[in-house]
């Protein structure tokens, strides 16, 4: 299977259109050769009219293109009428889309008033209760057929009032038949979304995407490689667009940077058709960066022109696309006390500038530190587009300046190489191998960073790492750090996954974010989950140590995993009952005093 041409030369994935509203009336056109779309969400109560027609303007005026609304129930899904009507009397036309998760009925009462439709196969009419359950294929048959009666109404209606929908899974909430007979895997979330799609095409109903979420770069990126796969297995038609996002990806330079390594890194192999940068922040922040990403990657996947470097590019893909698995390679010494490779961290290295301005203010007990110096390194950097030698393994390598290739396939090649010599030598990525005479603005240059180091290390290509397109030290070296976090390659922090805020959420997520962090961020290697509401919640912070979820207005559900410990907690006494909860784990330790 393939998910696209080449690793190493890009080109855009072919989609069929997909018509969201009338374009010659404000609507837009998804897929084909068309620009990717920006998209965005309301956070307010969608039963606030005037909030919900305010907040879309703020977004429209952002350069917002699609403009999500969240709908639980038939009563909020009524008055998306309100909602638009005022929308089209101010002459706004921005296409709406409803998010519906557990209620078949507030589908077919939205869909009467928006352009689209955003449903999730694991509960729009599936159930999740963690539940443990055999299926013998009569009952998983009988499942299907429940789940057909239930959807094929809205598919009709859908297909009658020229809308379109967006089949959109997540990998925290896979219905409980589905993980019973694929498990927690991206093979159950592409399952689970076809058996959507089939219904659709049964009825010839075409105008639809596919979404496959994750708050982990890494499983998202797998698995829309492995959705692809299996679209173009399934033929030529089945080319429907892809919607691309890390859910629940957090705020600031966290959120960030996990939206560049998954959106980034599918966008530079030439998928995606519409994009949202999801962030625990006012959403007319997203637009900014959605736009900035997208402006990146012309450049970082210009296609080689002499013909010599495309002769040279290999047909195999140097990683396995669809499963994780760091490349492996001897370990081999960086210095006297830091070693690479094998089953050793991914290091962090500087250059010799960064390092004499960040090495006076750095302590002992500081887990944000320079490991190597790049200047002093015994360090073979080659051109991976020409013939080159190594006589051992253990010899440290990395992609020369200047080479006539974008970052990510110059790496890439390098690794082909070294796989097509016999060789498993340890690899430094860089996240630059060309120089602009204009530093980078630094919001640019932590994107650069986080799509092109991001998506390496998501191929498990890598074993230390350097970062030159921030130009401030200190900046830098935080960077890349910040980027193995987000990778999952190294926890130096507390690592909060938070979902962006909806009319579903049951508290202020901002707030309570930075209350919550304001009382943990000291706890490196503690993985906590905030969430606004259980849609998601329960399922997408499996993997997390603790989890806060709004559980009802006022009141909070703590988890430790996805299982829930403590009840309807006042908001006001949740964050300390959630440190509570974290001490009675062991998982605890008293912040460091701060002198003065």
């Amino acid at each position: 299977m393939r998910y696209c041409e080449s690793p190493f030369v890009h080109q855009r994935r072919k989609t069929r259109e997909i018509l969201i509203g009338d374009p010659a009336h404000g609507g837009v056109i998804i897929g084909g050769s068309h620009p990717v779309v920006k998209q965005s969400m309301i956070t307010c109560d969608t039963m606030d009219t005037a909030a919900s027609v305010q907040q879309t303007l703020d977004l429209v005026a952002a350069g917002c293109q699609i403009v999500r609304i969240t709908a639980p129930t038939v009563k909020d899904a009524a008055n998306l009428q309100h909602i638009v009507a005022e929308l089209r009397q101010l002459g706004v036309t921005v296409p709406i889309v409803a998010d519906i998760h557990f209620k078949p009925e507030a589908a077919l009462e939205a869909v009467k008033w928006v352009e689209v439709v955003r449903v999730n196969p694991g509960n729009y009419a599936d159930t999740k209760k963690f539940a443990v359950k055999e299926y013998s294929d009569t009952q998983y048959a009988e499942e299907l057929k429940r789940i057909e009666e239930k959807f094929t109404p809205l598919v009709l209606e859908c297909k009658r009032r020229k809308r379109a929908l967006r089949i959109g899974t997540n990998h925290g909430s896979l219905s409980d038949r589905i993980m019973n007979r694929f498990g927690d895997s991206p093979l159950g979330m592409i399952e689970s979304a076809l058996e959507f799609a089939h219904i659709c095409r049964q009825h010839d109903f075409h105008n639809f995407k596919f979404s496959m979420k994750s708050s982990n770069p890494k499983v998202m990126i797998e698995c829309y490689r492995l959705l692809v796969a299996r679209l173009d297995e399934l033929g030529a038609d089945w080319n429907y667009p892809i919607h691309l996002g890390v859910t629940e990806a957090g705020e600031g330079e966290d959120g960030r940077i996990k939206s560049a390594i998954g959106i980034g890194s599918l966008l530079c192999d030439g998928l995606g058709d519409t994009i949202r940068v999801s962030l625990t922040e006012d959403s007319p922040h997203e637009i900014p960066v959605c736009t900035d990403l997208l402006s990146l990657i012309p450049n970082l996947t210009v296609a080689p022109t002499a013909t010599g470097i495309q002769a040279a590019l290999p047909s195999e893909f140097p990683f396995d696309p669809f499963h994780f698995g760091r490349r492996a390679t001897p370990e081999t010494a960086l210095n006297d006390s830091i070693w690479c490779g094998g089953e050793q961290l991914i290091r962090v290295v500087v250059t010799r500038a960064t390092y004499n301005k960040v090495a006076p203010k750095i302590r002992p007990q500081d887990d944000v530190k320079p490991e190597a110096v790049y200047e002093d390194l015994n360090l073979l950097e080659v051109d991976p587009t020409q013939p080159f030698e190594i006589n051992h393994d253990t010899q440290l390598v990395t992609v020369k300046d200047g080479v006539k290739l974008p970052a990510i396939s110059a790496f890439r090649l390098l690794a082909a190489k070294l796989q097509q010599l016999g060789r498993h030598n340890p690899i430094l990525l860089k996240d630059c191998i060309h120089f602009e005479p204009v530093p980078l603005a630094p919001n640019i240059a932590l994107l650069q960073a986080s799509v092109v180091i991001g998506s390496l290390l998501a191929d498990g290509i890598g074993d230390a790492i350097l970062v030159r397109g921030e130009s401030g030290a200190g900046l830098s070296l935080r960077l890349a750090y910040n980027i193995l976090q987000a990778a999952g390659c190294r926890s130096f922090k507390t690592d909060y996954v938070a979902c962006p805020s909806c009319g579903r959420t049951l508290f202020n997520l901002q707030t309570v974010t930075a209350r919550i962090k304001v009382r943990t961020e000291h706890l490196k290697g503690v993985k906590i989950a905030i969430m606004g509401c259980i849609v998601n919640g329960p399922g997408e912070m499996a993997d997390a140590d603790f989890g806060y979820v709004g559980g009802a207005p006022n009141k909070i559900n703590l988890y430790v995993g996805k299982t829930a410990i403590k009840f309807n907690i006042p908001e006001a006494e949740a964050v300390e009952r959630l440190v509570d909860l974290i001490k009675e784990h062991g998982k605890w330790v008293e912040p460091e005093a701060k002198n003065g």
